[in-house]
């Protein structure tokens, strides 16, 4: 990965995008999903720090980038009006881990009901995850640099790869 450009943090049920040069960052992706989408020739980059699937079961769905079905519009609302367009886009994701093992039946499992949601919301906007890094009972990292496009996944004891 690239040293050029800042490192813009992106925290929980939060979204940021920018115009290359730029690497966006999000910690802590247990349960959450990273969501980094990336228009190639204009280098136009964002990153959804997702916590829940669906707003709709929510008293408070106020902030949009906090669930899966309205974060993902307003992710790809915001590129476009950078100048991304949406059929070039690669999308990658990472995270949707099950963090506590409560429950022995997956469908209790808000990693993976986050990931199926984000999946989902891209689905209705005729859009699909190109490669993830999702599931597992670890943390991750996801660093994204918006000149290349390369999303580097750092955890605790299960190393670091790119996506």
């Amino acid at each position: 990965m690239g040293t050029k450009g800042e490192l813009i943090r992106v925290g929980m049920a939060q979204t940021e995008v920018v115009r290359a040069p730029g690497i966006l960052v999000t910690y802590g992706l247990g349960s959450c999903v990273g969501v980094a989408a990336w228009d190639p020739r204009t280098k136009v980059g964002g990153l959804a720090h997702v916590m829940l699937p669906d707003s709709t079961q929510s008293k408070d769905s106020s902030n949009v980038a906090k669930f899966a079905d309205t974060a993902m519009p307003d992710l790809i609302n915001r590129m476009e009006r950078l100048g991304a367009l949406r059929r070039r886009l690669v999308i990658k994701i990472a995270g949707g881990a099950q963090m506590f093992s409560l429950f022995k039946d997956d469908r209790f499992s808000i990693g993976l009901r986050n990931v199926e949601a984000v999946k989902r919301a891209l689905a209705q906007m005729d859009l699909q995850v190109a490669v993830e890094d999702t599931g597992g009972t670890y943390g991750r990292t996801l660093y994204f640099d918006t000149d290349t496009g390369e999303v580097r996944i750092r955890t605790i004891d299960h190393g670091e790869k790119t996506i």
